[in-house]
């Protein structure tokens, strides 16, 4: 950035830093209006995470820069010896993310986030250095240069080892540029910390460049097999291409960190996997009721930061199976497996729980529960209070009120809702009916259930979109999810609901700010991440749609859907080989799918576009034609049968199924503007004639 002296200070007795600027700059005098500006206002922070700046002027017209000198290394110093321990980048994180959350309150960015601008004192305490002053080297697009002159001239002005590594793609080609920006940056760092390389690469800047603006970097699980899942989530939030998809804050950076809670080797210590408790009764319609308490059981414990606990969509995979404790811990790492199994009869219930470790295969903490029905939610709460004593996990005074606040007193009303959350999975208009008669009767129950509204608010929306395009429908959805949000403005299920009505009504930056809240309060609810991606592609946003529907394959895994319709937009987007990527991790998810329920339509009808793209278009007309014999009338399943139809090359086929779906209520008109699975319809005189009615 220039020359810099160690210099004292000779009044008030002191070593201070003195920087000039690099030769040649001072021919911009806006550059230099700006540095000393942008460097006054730095001057104003006060963190010991920053370096403080002493004074700001100019001596001999050439600008300076008077600042708090600092004995020790810079972190470029310290990664050129490898990489660091995760507990280590860690605690530089939450120092460094810290400091960049408060410049960022008071208006100031940085711009230039590094390894050499970060230098750790003698007691590994972060020092941030030279806020604001990238403004100098011109990276800035100025009046009337192209996205691609911009981009050669900084290539040219970083081949001798700048900063381009670092950059985010809105810096690289000089767009405005805030907070967002930094935390790119921020994550480029993170990743050199923790895998001791680039996370992109080239042998020239160009290269470096290209990569950063059209490439995903190589996945930190690849370069280190053990590394905590939450790491992975909060690198690729920070590396996002898109600063919409991005974390939108250094607040919630810190969030992530404080998830993390201690490292990669703490998490693997700490570890828990909850298996679906075993249905002891045998009777097949208590299923809803044993799923449902296993998925609260989950819930609860999500609420425990000390723990790292496996989402729900994990431990579906291995539901009635005959599998041991020790299994499940090899298979998904985890230290710890919670089992137990469950008999109801009449009002009263028995549950055992044990918690085993999954080294040794031995029990650490067991329980049973003799209790009548309406004691179900306080057994929950004692089995999460339990494993955290065990697991000598101390619980905030937040933590344990989370854990207390149960979502309904009435256990009428939880069973209600538990059936109609089975229901709801179902994909089909009776099951979309019958769970919100059964959220409904939850409500009547209890009218202050907030889960239960935005549950209604969910089945009305998707009834809109795929079977009901009513007005009632629409205001349903939006009334039942502003309900739920003022029951509970915690409860990251009303944000996520809220956010899938107000994108129905085209209130689409509204939409994703409700699910960027839900994101924030719960990471792993998967509905956040899977809505937030239909807003999006309803919308006509392919790029940040297929980011979303990528973002929700990795919270869940086994989800067929995400990466079937991210395929989609794929080829809307014409990225064949990202398409073809999709289409094979979504059709090996379905067919996993479909050997646990076979009779489930919508694997089908999905898995069929899977097929059909993958070259088998023989099993693919059949798995769509076995959908469409399933509900012949589900304009749901009509309108994925078109979409198959069209990929087929059976146009009319396809659009006597449309105008099915249509006339039995499908009513979602940007879908079939956008879905690149219906562009070889779009031709025909009839598709358009369609679209016209709608």
């Amino acid at each position: 950035m220039g020359v810099v002296y160690r210099a004292a200070d000779l009044k008030l007795g002191r070593d201070i830093a003195l920087k000039f600027l690099p030769a040649g700059s001072d021919a911009d005098r806006h550059a230099r209006s700006r540095l000393i500006k942008e460097a006054q206002a730095a001057s104003r922070l006060n963190h010991p995470g920053i370096a403080t700046v002493y004074e700001v002027g100019e001596s001999e017209e050439a600008p300076f820069i008077a600042m708090e000198f600092v004995s020790g290394e810079s972190l470029r110093e310290i990664l050129q010896r490898g990489p660091l321990p995760a507990s280590q980048v860690l605690e530089l994180a939450r120092q460094m993310a810290d400091a960049l959350q408060e410049a960022h309150k008071a208006g100031v960015l940085h711009r230039d986030i590094k390894p050499a601008n970060v230098l750790l004192d003698t007691k590994a305490r972060v020092k941030i250095l030279d806020f604001g002053l990238a403004v100098l080297i011109g990276r800035e697009r100025v009046a009337g240069e192209t996205s691609d002159a911009f981009l050669t001239r900084t290539a040219m002005q970083t081949s001798t080892g700048g900063t381009a590594p670092y950059m985010s793609p809105e810096q690289l080609r000089g767009d405005a540029t805030d907070g967002r920006s930094d935390i790119f940056s921020f994550g480029a760092m993170l990743y050199e910390c923790l895998t001791g390389r680039l996370p992109f690469r080239g042998e020239t800047s160009i290269d470096v460049m290209q990569a950063i603006l059209r490439q995903p970097p190589v996945p930190v699980r690849s370069l280190l097999p053990d590394v905590a899942p939450e790491w992975e989530q909060l690198l690729d939030r920070c590396l996002a291409k898109l600063p919409e998809m991005r974390f939108q804050s250094m607040g919630e950076v810190l969030e992530s960190l404080a998830r993390i809670s201690g490292g990669a080797q703490k998490q693997a210590e700490k570890s828990l996997a909850v298996l679906y408790f075993e249905n002891l009764s045998g009777a097949k319609e208590d299923e809803y009721f044993r799923d449902g308490m296993t998925e609260d059981v989950i819930t609860e414990l999500l609420k425990i930061k000390g723990l790292r606990v496996f989402p729900r969509s994990t431990v579906l995979a291995f539901r009635d199976r005959p599998i041991n404790a020790t299994q499940v811990g090899q298979q998904l790492n985890a230290a710890y497996v919670l089992g137990g199994s469950l008999r109801r009869a009449g009002d009263r219930l028995r549950i055992t729980a044990q918690l085993i470790d999954t080294r040794d295969g031995f029990p650490v903490w067991a329980e049973r529960y003799d209790r009548k029905l309406e004691d179900v939610f306080a057994i929950q709460d004692e089995i999460a209070q339990n494993i955290a004593r065990e697991l000598r996990v101390m619980l905030s005074e937040k933590e344990k009120q989370a854990i207390k606040k149960a979502q309904t007193g009435d256990v009428q009303a939880y069973d209600y809702y538990l059936r109609g959350r089975q229901f709801f999975h179902q994909f089909r208009r009776k099951s979309f009916d019958y769970a919100r008669e059964m959220f409904a009767r939850a409500i009547v129950l209890d009218p202050g259930y907030a889960r239960a509204y935005a549950g209604v608010a969910d089945c009305c929306s998707f009834l809109y979109q795929y079977w009901e395009a009513s007005e009632a429908n629409l205001k349903e959805a939006d009334a039942a999810s502003r309900k739920a949000l003022e029951l509970d403005p915690e409860l990251a299920e009303a944000h996520a609901s809220r956010g899938l009505a107000v994108s129905l009504n085209k209130r689409y930056d509204e939409a994703q700010r409700e699910f960027e809240t839900a994101i924030r309060l719960n990471s792993n609810l998967f509905e956040a991440y899977y809505f937030r991606a239909r807003a999006y592609f309803a919308e006509g946003k392919l790029e940040l749609a297929a980011l979303a529907y990528e973002a929700a394959s990795r919270v869940n895994p086994d989800d067929y859907q995400s990466p079937i319709l991210a395929a989609q937009v794929y080829s809307g987007l014409g990225k064949s080989a990202e398409m073809l990527g999709s289409y094979r991790r979504g059709l090996e998810a379905a067919e996993k799918h479909l050997q646990l329920h076979p009779d489930d339509a919508r694997a089908l009808y999905l898995g069929s576009n899977c097929l059909c793209m993958l070259g088998n278009h023989e099993q693919s007309l059949g798995w769509a034609r076995r959908a469409l014999e399933m509900d012949p009338t589900d304009s749901g399943v009509l309108y994925n049968v078109a979409c198959a139809y069209s990929l087929l090359g059976k146009p009319q086929e396809a659009i006597t199924c449309l105008e099915q779906a249509i006339a039995n209520g499908f009513g979602h008109k940007a879908w079939l503007e956008h879905d690149a699975d219906l562009n070889s319809l779009r031709s025909e005189a009839r598709f358009q004639t369609l679209l016209q009615k709608m």
